[in-house]
């Protein structure tokens, strides 16, 4: 399985992802592509076995996932302090692959029934989701 994780900012999320899909799901083959090199970095000491930074990375990278995974706000244009650019947006949201977007309130989006899990819990949640596809 190609799976392509996405993320912003500090690349927080993105290394608790790598960590959590190299552990459970050791045969799926995993791309990191960060917003900023901090992100890359983060998601690329984790485990990652391809990365890259930037708005045409993600473009490039989606061609070939099965499944991206991110914070919710890879789908919303101008999120994550303006990291995630409309194009980035469009292109996961146009997607071919399957999407696991894992919801954060922040930067002015929030989102609502969710609950308050913290990110421990909600990453072990979509790991355990990419594993069942």
């Amino acid at each position: 399985m190609k799976i392509l994780v996405i993320d912003a900012q500090g690349g927080g999320l993105g290394r608790m992802l790598v960590e959590g899909i190299k552990k459970e799901i050791p045969e799926a083959y995993v791309y990191a592509v960060g917003t900023n090199s901090i992100a890359t970095s983060a998601m690329l000491r984790a485990g990652a076995d391809e990365a890259a930074t930037g708005e045409n990375a993600v473009i490039v990278a989606l061609r070939k996932a099965e499944v991206v995974v991110g914070p919710i706000g890879i789908v919303i244009a101008d999120a994550m302090l303006g990291e995630i650019t409309p194009r980035v947006a469009l292109a996961v949201s146009r997607a071919e692959a399957k999407r696991v977007l894992i919801p954060f309130n922040h930067c002015d989006n929030y989102i609502v029934g969710t609950g308050n899990s913290g990110m421990a819990a909600v990453v072990k949640e979509a790991v355990a989701l990419i594993a069942t596809f």
